[in-house]
């Protein structure tokens, strides 16, 4: 399998694989969304007609231009537009606010970003702190003139896609990803996955997550496969009915909605044939109750944005560990090291260290962490983890202090730093409270000023103004003094075994 990846990514690049599949399936559906269906030769030709209109608006090969937009069509034509003009697309998070938007488009040096008519304001304010940024809406894509099909040149080591992820510092890193990078991990998934031209992969999560972006979208489109892009998440019986009418085969997804899958109504049988859970642990009661309920394998996986991002899923044809992560998938190799980097045998826990061609090139300009993170081509996840003796992978740890809400990375730190700029908090920290829905929700600690007297509520509503929802503290606690140890550092052990986080 490792030389037929070496060979899928030999002189190739995204744009060129996904040509070659639009040519043979032009009027297969490569995306439904909601009762329309969209081919393969339609976002060929709309994505040719946006590549030459960034190209006429100045953009050149390795110009790094943003995707910032909600679930629909127009990210793929976006995506590989984009790509086909010799740009690096840079998936934004949709649920950040301008400010957070400023600074990834400040450090990534947008040339361009693609939005939506219904963005218009937020990146109004982007464009005022990037005033040399190119504002494209994708509904002009339609109005633009017909293009002629243009291919790409790049190569599979040069750069294809930055995903920005949150780190400890509290300032998103870009993760940058070669054509190679994805390449290798599509080649990997398809492998472990079985996929087929006949499969229909449902797309429920967002579009810019590192997760969809490689198994949802790429892969699919790798293929000659389907996407059936759920329009609208809510109430859960509209999830259940697109991948009944669509007949959807392969869900990718996180634990809390195959839970609500497996609460699906007498009756009504499901199409899939495979779900994978990633981005989050997938807790065993969720694993039983879906097994129990519905009798579709649910395979756990694990991966992050720095390796394109899968690393390891539980097997198909083989055991399938509750609580284990899997093995690691062809193409990749899997250690777990000491403080030391020495390899540990079977059920010491230690680091989780990746090697394979799906490894990040490093950080955007951040040459110090890449250096810390990527060491003799391994690349050092900062989750502790063990092997059992079938060479099964558990994770013990997850980074410090990160939480995972709905999926997605929360790092404290960032949090903090609002919550230290607001006027007369003295200290602050914020630890994860469990939720049966969301996964964790933030919990905010504070302590004032002396002579201060602040309203929680006035705290969460000034976070909520500068922060993107899902990382605005569920609550705000008030101390006179946080915890520390001797050094003064603050105990978050400590406020975590609170009560109030507790509940």
């Amino acid at each position: 399998m490792v030389s037929g990846i070496r060979q899928m990514v030999e002189s190739k690049n995204l744009v060129s694989e996904f040509d070659r599949i639009a040519h043979e399936h032009a009027a297969k559906p490569a995306v439904f969304w909601g009762e329309d269906e969209i081919s393969y030769g339609s976002i060929q030709a709309k994505s040719a007609r946006l590549a030459r209109h960034l190209l006429d608006q100045g953009v050149q090969a390795g110009d790094r231009v943003g995707i910032w937009m909600k679930n629909r069509p127009e990210f793929i034509v976006a995506l590989y537009g984009i790509m086909r003009a010799g740009g690096v697309a840079v998936p934004v998070n949709n649920f950040l606010k301008p400010d957070e938007v400023s600074f990834i488009a400040s450090d990534a040096g947008f040339k361009a970003c693609v939005s939506e008519e219904g963005m218009k304001d937020g990146l109004a304010i982007v464009g005022e702190a990037n005033p040399a940024m190119v504002k494209v809406f994708v509904e002009s894509i339609e109005s633009l003139p017909e293009a002629t099909m243009m291919g790409s040149d790049r190569k599979s080591d040069e750069l294809a896609v930055i995903i920005y992820t949150s780190g400890t510092t509290g300032k998103p890193k870009g993760a940058m990803l070669s054509h190679g990078n994805l390449l290798h991990n599509v080649a990997s998934c398809r492998d472990v996955l079985a996929v087929v031209e006949g499969d229909r992969f449902a797309l429920l999560l967002p579009m810019f997550h590192s997760f969809m972006l490689c198994v949802c979208i790429v892969l699919p489109l790798s293929v000659g496969a389907t996407i059936v892009l759920v329009k609208s998440l809510h109430p859960p019986k509209n999830i259940i009915q697109e991948i009944v009418i669509r007949k959807a085969t392969i869900l990718p997804c996180i634990p809390q909605l195959f839970r609500t899958l497996a609460a699906n109504p007498p009756g009504i049988e499901l199409p899939l044939r495979l779900c994978v859970s990633g981005a989050a642990p997938l807790p065993a009661e969720i694993l039983k109750e879906f097994g129990d309920r519905l009798g579709i394998p649910l395979l756990e996986g694990y991966g992050l944005s720095e390796a394109s991002p899968v690393v390891s899923m539980n097997p198909i044809d083989g055991k399938w560990k509750p609580g284990s992560i899997g093995i690691p998938i062809p193409g990749v190799e899997v250690k777990i090291v000491d403080d030391a980097g020495k390899e540990l045998p079977a059920e010491e826990a230690g680091e989780l260290c990746v090697r394979g061609g799906n490894v990040m090139q490093g950080y955007w300009n951040k040459p110090e962490a890449t250096a810390s993170t990527i060491k003799e081509d391994w690349l050092y996840t900062g989750d502790v983890a063990r092997k059992d003796s079938d060479g099964y992978i558990y994770i013990t740890d997850r980074k410090k202090d990160m939480l995972l809400v709905n999926g997605i990375n929360v790092y404290p730190r960032e949090i903090e730093e609002v919550l230290y700029s607001f006027e007369g908090v003295k200290e602050a920290a914020v630890v994860g409270q469990k939720d049966k829905r969301r996964g964790e929700l933030p919990v905010a600690f504070v302590s004032l000023n002396e002579g201060v007297t602040i309203e929680p509520e006035k705290i969460v509503d000034y976070v909520r103004g500068k922060m993107a929802d899902y990382k605005v503290p569920r609550k705000v606690f008030v101390l006179d003094a946080l915890p520390k140890n001797a050094t003064g550092k603050i105990l978050k052990t400590d406020l975590r075994n609170r009560p109030e986080v507790q509940v």
